[in-house]
């Protein structure tokens, strides 16, 4: 049987991408990568490590798509080797709330320690560290 190895980009639809451009870059230091495929048209995405956000406009999303694109309806964890500690503080002067954290909670790996956040369009925003 043929096997997954890894997790390259994934979607989020939204409905302003400047605004969810400038949270994920000032707030959670991914970078904005503007990029322009063979169809001709302008994407947006957001790199972090080794993989990326696509962006699509809700309402303008490009094809193939979702079945039924929603901004806001997104739940994802992202992975840090910071202290989560130091993420509260940095989060506490970016003026995000923190919806629930630092708990406990299982990952692909087994235990790690999470923050949860929302984003501009309110997605879950699920920040976790491994031991």
């Amino acid at each position: 049987m043929p096997t997954i190895t890894g997790l390259d980009h994934f979607v989020l639809t939204v409905a302003d991408i400047p605004a969810t451009v400038a949270f994920y870059t000032g707030v959670l230091g991914m970078r904005e990568d503007v990029f322009y495929p063979a169809d001709g048209s302008t994407r947006t995405a957001l790199k972090f490590g080794n993989q990326k956000i696509n962006l699509h406009q809700a309402g303008r999303e490009f094809d193939p798509k979702a079945e039924h694109p929603v901004a806001g309806s997104a739940d994802f964890c992202l992975l840090t080797e910071t202290p989560l500690d130091v993420w509260q503080a940095h989060l506490e002067a970016q003026g995000v709330a923190i919806e629930e954290g630092p708990v406990k909670r299982t990952g692909a790996r087994g235990v790690i320690e999470s923050l949860y956040i929302r984003d501009p369009d309110r997605n879950l925003v699920e920040i976790s560290r491994y031991p």
